[in-house]
């Protein structure tokens, strides 16, 4: 006996429906497909402040509450899922989420509720470990500089920081979990000396992806040329690369963050990089976003500056809502999902 049987699925600007029916149409399942309204600014907006203050503070979109009341799970993208969502959810099961991040879901509710929570792990960390290649390469012989000068009807030909080649320079990396993996498969080819410090990451993976274990966080910042942020965010990880570890980096150093931004005290960053005591920086992620017009980064030579697309693109979006539907077809069958986030609360594991 099936375990569910009715879904519904909440499409955005980013994924859609169509990509989620892909797979489950053809399911025997109840699919009732439905858009989250909005444009896709004003999506990546509520999931920006849901980042910082959780989902109940930004509302329950009413397209949602009006179809939720049968539905047994959930799948879903950056809507929110509030406890007013809940409320009106009486036989919800399970709630399967196209990303890794569950900041606009009410887990705390959810698990008191009983219903499992399951995240897309992974579904992002090709895109996340090619764009940091991409802002290396961006900062370290700056394209994006050129480009611009060329298109304002200059010709540049000096810019600040060191013009140095990956190969042979030593990468160290912050965190080593699906996006450390994949980034070192990657960036392989131009053959640089890997590190990274990651407490939680076992010998045998570091081993297996040619990677050199940092005794501690100090050691990837004083050794390394190019620093990239790959971390969870968690309360103990939160701003913990500040300034004492920027004073470490080597003048012709470089610094990526495409993971969150609360893990870098920003104020200590921009410091470094107007003082150029680090040769330039790349950052996809900011607390407030999009930037002012007049916010200080703007001004900066030495950064060059993404819109918070790291793991946009096409193929993730489609691995995203496989994994979605994965998880449910994998929850009709057995009735838990032992990676749930909260299995253990639930008694999965």
């Amino acid at each position: 006996m099936p375990h569910l049987n009715s879904v519904l699925v909440v499409g955005d600007k980013f994924i859609p429906t169509g990509s989620y029916a892909e797979h489950l149409d053809g399911s025997g399942l109840a699919v009732n497909y439905i858009d989250w309204s909005g444009e896709k600014a004003e999506q990546h907006a509520l999931q920006t402040i849901m980042e910082h203050q959780g989902p109940n503070s930004v509302g329950t979109p009413p397209e949602m509450l009006e179809n939720i009341a049968e539905a047994e799970a959930i799948a879903f993208h950056f809507a929110p899922v509030t406890k007013e969502l809940l409320d009106a959810a009486p036989r919800l099961k399970l709630i399967s989420v196209a990303r890794t991040g569950v900041e606009n879901i009410d887990v705390e509710e959810a698990t008191r509720r009983g219903i499992g929570v399951v995240q897309a792990l992974g579904r992002n960390a090709g895109a996340v470990a090619e764009l940091q290649i991409a802002l290396m390469l961006a900062e370290s012989r700056n394209v994006a500089r050129a480009d611009a000068s060329v298109k304002a009807g200059g010709w540049r030909k000096d810019f600040p920081g060191a013009r140095v080649e990956i190969h042979g320079r030593t990468v160290g990396m912050v965190g080593f979990g699906h996006v450390g993996r994949i980034f070192s498969e990657r960036i392989s080819g131009f053959r640089p000396r890997l590190l990274a410090f990651d407490p939680y990451a076992s010998g045998v993976a570091l081993a297996a992806s040619g990677v050199e274990r940092a005794e501690s966080l100090d050691d990837v910042f004083r050794e390394s040329d190019f620093v990239l942020v790959q971390a969870r965010l968690t309360p103990e990880t939160e701003r913990f690369i500040g300034a004492e570890q920027f004073a470490l980096l080597k003048p012709e150093a470089y610094f990526v963050n495409v993971s969150r931004s609360r893990l870098v005290d920003y104020d200590a960053l921009y410091d470094v990089l107007a003082a150029g005591r680090i040769s330039g920086a790349g950052l996809d992620v900011f607390d407030a976003e999009p930037l002012a017009e007049d916010d200080r980064f703007r001004s900066l030579d030495n950064v060059t500056i993404t819109t918070h697309f790291g793991g946009d693109t096409e193929d993730t979006n489609a691995m995203s809502a496989r994994l979605v539907a994965e998880a449910i077809l994998e929850f009709r069958e057995h009735g838990r999902i032992e990676r749930a986030l909260n299995a253990r609360e639930l008694g999965w594991r």
